[in-house]
């Protein structure tokens, strides 16, 4: 849990930036019960600041499996590997959406889907059907 004050309008700004989705797993706030939430990117107790480069907008899921960690070891091969950086990262270089699915493309991509649990049957199911009635957007960034 962040300690740190985040301000009304730097609350504003990563919403609209991520037009009210998850950065990670792009559930959109409008069809979950719980409003998402500020994800400090790199968490405060590891020298994240609260500033927009270092803050995303999560849904409570993903915020919750991602915590505080920064990495995880790629399922593939056993190597030690970054997660996705929603400020630094282009989500389509890094994952596709296929049917409600969140396809990993690259190692980074894997450790991300893995540790989050992004791939959840009733999120991807949740994704297909936003998909169909086109609520589901795939990011520009």
């Amino acid at each position: 849990m962040s300690k740190a004050y985040v301000s009304a309008a730097l609350k504003r700004l990563v919403c609209n930036r991520a037009n009210f989705a998850c950065e990670y797993c792009l559930m959109p706030e409008i069809s979950v019960f719980v409003p998402h939430e500020i994800d400090h990117i790199i968490a405060e107790k590891h020298g994240g600041q609260t500033n927009e480069n270092n803050l995303a907008l999560a849904c409570t899921i993903c915020n919750k499996y991602k915590g505080s960690d920064l990495a995880s070891i790629d399922p593939m091969n056993g190597e030690i590997v970054r997660l996705y950086h929603p400020r630094r990262d282009r989500w389509r270089e890094h994952f596709k959406l296929e049917k409600g699915e969140i396809i990993p493309l690259t190692a980074i991509a894997r450790v991300t889907v893995k540790l989050l649990q992004i791939n959840r049957p009733e999120r991807v199911e949740e994704r297909r059907l936003l998909s169909q009635a086109n609520i589901l957007d795939i990011p520009e960034f």
